[in-house]
């Protein structure tokens, strides 16, 4: 018997199209992705489109929204699974917001194309069936939340966008894919220990993103702090560095209870406080900043992010961070 397949259409290039006129990427007036039969040979599919953006303007009012159709659809229908299109740029940060937020033991897989609906070589199409055959597989079940692109399953974790234009643009920086995908069948290799599960309700706190650079300026952390965010994550040197007058701005607006997270700006590794000079991570950690277990910088915000909106005062975000 069929599986019943959730598919949400959120927007991104797998649904638009290149301009004859003026060769630029737009929307369609119709998501040509909109009842693609080669699915139905796979699955049972109830098909609702979300909102149509491109990616860039998705925020975390829109993942919520998501989150939210995914519970309300649940609940009218027996679900074996759920696909999400998505654009490709801030993907990956949708998919570890419902990672974070959702705790069904069925697959939620977000797929998305690199190249438009009617460009040569166009993806969507081919990546939504591959997206759809992973859900079906009982193997996908437990697993958390999914990205399926390229051939390759990828933990919502773990991923990251690492070319502008490449089909292969997704990959898990020293993990690699969880799954292979075969013509024949989805092969399996590893999964997840655990997850982590926050039953967030709204957002209203704000948390800022700023990248280290060599001779950053110190008032750029007073600008955060005037503009009133309620957190702040950086993405440090090495592993987990920030110059001496960025370390003195850090250290006094942790003591006055501002949240602080400090991630690698490095693609691969862990930051961790390890250096003890003015400025090094181990002045940083012992100062009360906090070090996120592995995570990149986007993801590292929109963990602090779900944690103001929905944990209490009283809860320890190191350990939160490092669960």
């Amino acid at each position: 018997m069929k599986k019943n397949i959730l598919l949400i259409h959120t927007g991104g290039t797998i649904s638009m199209k290149m301009s004859t006129e003026s060769g630029a990427v737009i929307l369609n007036d119709e998501n040509p992705l909109k009842n693609e039969q080669t699915l139905h040979q796979y699955a049972n599919i109830i098909e609702v489109e979300a909102f149509n953006l491109p990616s860039p303007h998705i925020t975390p009012q829109h993942m919520l929204l998501l989150r939210d159709v995914i519970v309300e659809q649940a609940k009218l229908y027996q679900l074996d699974g759920v696909v999400i299109t998505h654009g490709t740029d801030t993907l990956e940060e949708t998919a570890y917001f419902l990672d974070m937020t959702t705790r069904f033991q069925f697959p939620i897989v977000l797929t998305g194309a690199m190249r438009s609906s009617n460009e040569l070589g166009a993806d969507g199409v081919y990546n939504l069936v591959e997206a759809v055959r992973v859900t079906i597989d009982p193997q996908a079940r437990e697993k958390g939340v999914l990205v399926v692109m390229n051939d390759e399953v990828h933990l919502a974790f773990n991923i990251t966008k690492t070319s502008t234009s490449s089909v292969n643009t997704f990959q898990s920086p020293q993990y690699g894919p969880i799954a292979l995908v075969t013509k024949k069948k989805i092969h399996f290799h590893h999964a997840p220990i655990h997850r982590q599960y926050v039953d967030i309700q709204a957002i209203s706190k704000r948390v800022a993103l700023l990248k280290v650079y060599a001779g950053m300026e110190e008032d750029a952390i007073d600008f955060i702090v005037q503009c009133g965010y309620d957190g702040l994550v950086l993405e440090g040197l090495g592993q987990g560095n920030v110059p001496p007058a960025v370390a003195t701005k850090l250290i006094e607006y942790v003591q006055k209870g501002l949240p602080i997270v400090l991630v690698s700006r490095c693609f691969n590794g862990i930051a961790e406080g390890v250096y003890g000079y003015d400025g090094g991570g181990k002045q940083l950690e012992d100062a009360g900043v906090i070090f996120a277990n592995g995570l990149n910088g986007q993801k590292a915000r929109l963990k602090l992010l779900i944690a103001l909106n929905e944990c209490h005062d009283t809860v320890n975000l190191s350990a939160f961070f490092n669960a």
